[in-house]
């Protein structure tokens, strides 16, 4: 909010501040992409380090044959939803709910630090308990964290126990679900016989679309069929009732929708034996 202010203020302020993003992104991408090498081979990777490539047809085929992978796909896209949802209802909610627009950068500020800070310490939980369930924990966590915004008042010692609360949730779900989408590739090669990493992480892709871009309709479509009038002073009952409704009860719907999905979710339990018997396959060869 403050850059949106430095800019001006008005729609093309919101065009310039999320440019200066897409810098820092950018820039953040790239040192990423040039740092990181690869180190780790599959297991059923030749001495040379290559997999054998898997024709299109064969390769979708394998994919709908992975049930872990489709019980993440629904989540992936479900999570991308609530974050469009979530996210773009973040400075209503903070200007017609809680009455103060400035408080987005201190919702958002704990909340993305805390967020940081847990995520140093999940992997620990990870060895212990588990990715589906250190997941599960923090969907769990997320919901709790909304309930004490909508409910715990407008103040500042509930604002920031709430963003705190859901910073810890969101590093659960943040720190494990890559690495379960990671694992889905193992059951899959497992399971059919074929590697599929690109269509994995393709679909991946395509999930964010799909789920960021219903969320962002169904955020405006409710917004609209509330009433909102972004340039009002008061927002009427129907109005602020969307805002709630998006900022706090579709994301708890997500949570909850995630965590019946993640019930079915039992690859912990038999990854290290289905590493094992790629390994055997592969020294087998």
């Amino acid at each position: 909010m403050p850059l949106v202010e430095k800019f001006g203020n008005d729609a093309s302020a919101w065009t310039k501040t999320f440019c200066v993003f897409g810098l820092v992104a950018v820039a953040a991408f790239l040192i990423n992409f040039f740092g990181t090498k690869e180190r780790v081979k599959p297991a059923s990777a030749g001495e040379d380090g290559k997999v054998e490539d898997v024709p299109f047809k064969e390769g979708l085929k394998a994919l709908f044959k992975n049930k872990y992978w489709i019980m993440m796909t629904c989540v992936l896209a479900l999570f991308f939803l609530y974050y469009a949802v979530n996210g773009g209802t973040t400075v209503y909610y903070a200007k017609d709910i809680l009455g103060d627009k400035n408080l987005v950068s201190t919702i958002n500020g704990i909340y993305n630090a805390i967020q940081i800070a847990a995520m140093f310490f999940i992997a620990g939980l990870v060895k212990k308990f588990g990715k589906r369930n250190v997941f599960s924990l923090g969907l769990i966590l997320s919901a709790v964290g909304m309930l004490v915004l909508e409910f715990g008042g407008s103040t500042m010692p509930v604002i920031v126990i709430s963003s705190v609360i859901r910073g810890i949730g969101n590093a659960c779900g943040g720190a494990t679900i890559w690495a379960m989408v990671s694992d889905t590739i193992d059951y899959g090669e497992w399971k059919t016989g074929h590697r599929t990493e690109g269509l994995v992480n393709s679909a991946c892709s395509f999930d964010y679309k799909i789920g960021n871009g219903i969320g962002s309709a169904l955020l405006g479509i409710i917004l609209e069929i509330g009433g909102y009038v972004g340039e009002a002073a008061v927002q009427s009952s129907s109005a602020l009732f969307s805002i709630r409704l998006c900022f706090v009860w579709i994301p708890i719907v997500v949570f909850i929708a995630c965590f019946v999905i993640l019930r079915f979710y039992n690859l912990d339990k038999e990854f290290d034996g289905i590493i094992r018997d790629l390994h055997e396959r592969a020294a087998g060869r």
